[in-house]
């Protein structure tokens, strides 16, 4: 027997999301304007990176596998304590450009290849927006390549190593204060290649 459909079941909320979001137009990601608004995004790439040749072969003729999915909850929205109103924060538009200040400072890659969705959501909404695209296309940059959101932690705040995403992609001036890694480079790309090639 098949369950009944029901329209407010998270999944199909989930799914809501991720299709209007999926809807929007990609606009380059050195060109996102000032808006205001909190709520998801997912970056596209089609650059000349060899570890990334076959996500630039599925994006060449529509932005279809995001190399990264995010999410930017306004101000005090972690805490739930004295949120900023979505009609006011910045934090969406800001966190993109966030990221294209990472791409910019990268020695190997250009902020030219990449392309950015997003889609302005309620408060409630977003941590499900966000883990429904995660789950929908395991973007390589939040399964395998780890670190590309994060945040300069400050002086006397440095722990761990430097993160796979800052040693195949160095440049981030922080970041050079993380002690290296003990895998290579080479050996992170093929670690990106095979898991690509497992996913496309």
């Amino acid at each position: 027997m098949t369950d009944p459909y029901n329209p407010l079941a998270m999944e199909s909320l989930a799914h809501s999301i991720v299709t209007r979001m999926l809807e929007t137009d990609p606009t380059p990601l050195d060109n996102v304007p000032r808006f205001t608004g909190a709520g998801v995004y997912a970056i596209y790439y089609r650059g000349q990176h060899s570890a990334y040749s076959l996500l630039r072969d599925a994006n060449q003729d529509r932005f279809s596998v995001p190399i990264y999915v995010g999410k930017a909850v306004p101000k005090g929205g972690r805490r739930g304590i004295d949120v900023a109103a979505s009609t006011v924060t910045r934090a969406l538009a800001d966190r993109i450009r966030e990221h294209g200040n990472s791409i910019r400072a990268a020695s190997n890659l250009d902020i030219a290849d990449f392309t950015v969705r997003w889609l302005v959501v309620e408060d409630i909404w977003i941590p499900l927006g966000e883990s429904a695209l995660i789950r929908e296309h395991r973007p390589v940059w939040n399964a395998l390549v780890d670190g590309f959101g994060n945040h300069d932690p400050g002086r006397g705040r440095i722990n761990g190593v430097r993160s796979r995403w800052d040693t195949l992609h160095s440049g981030r001036a922080w970041a050079r204060n993380y002690p290296a890694r003990s895998e290579s480079i080479s050996g992170i790309e093929q670690d990106v290649a095979e898991y690509l090639r497992s996913r496309l």
